[in-house]
């Protein structure tokens, strides 16, 4: 009798565990918080490095991280409803501005070559 084709091949959906990833962090009221990404199609992710030269190609020299186990991120961020974990993702966008550039940059008067009192809507 001929085994089956495929045999006990897993799935492709089956998940097996990363082992210990680099996991980016941010400041929290209570501590750190893992970021949450979004996949190129909108959904959330969470994300893990395999090591930490990786995460810092990605993300940066001063991304806070911390070392989770697979299993733990998946379980950390399923209450929230993400239940993908992308390792090692090689594109990023770039940081959004500080908010301090931005105030300062809004500050700043803008330029015009009307007179002041046209400006501001007064008539001579």
């Amino acid at each position: 009798m001929a085994e089956p084709l495929y045999g006990d091949d897993p799935e492709p959906s089956d998940r097996f565990p990363a082992g210990p990833l680099y996991v980016p962090v941010r400041p929290g009221p209570s501590g750190c918080a893992a970021r949450l990404f979004r996949t190129p199609l909108g959904d959330r992710t969470a994300v893990g490095f395999t090591s930490e030269g990786r995460l810092t190609a990605t993300l940066g020299p001063d991304q806070a991280w911390i070392r989770l186990a697979e299993p733990v991120l998946r379980a950390l961020t399923s209450p929230l409803g993400i239940t993908t974990v992308t390792v090692d993702p090689q594109f990023s966008a770039p940081a959004p501005a500080p908010v301090t550039a931005l105030m300062s940059a809004a500050a700043a008067p803008a330029p015009t070559s009307a007179p002041r009192a046209v400006r501001e809507g007064q008539t001579r």
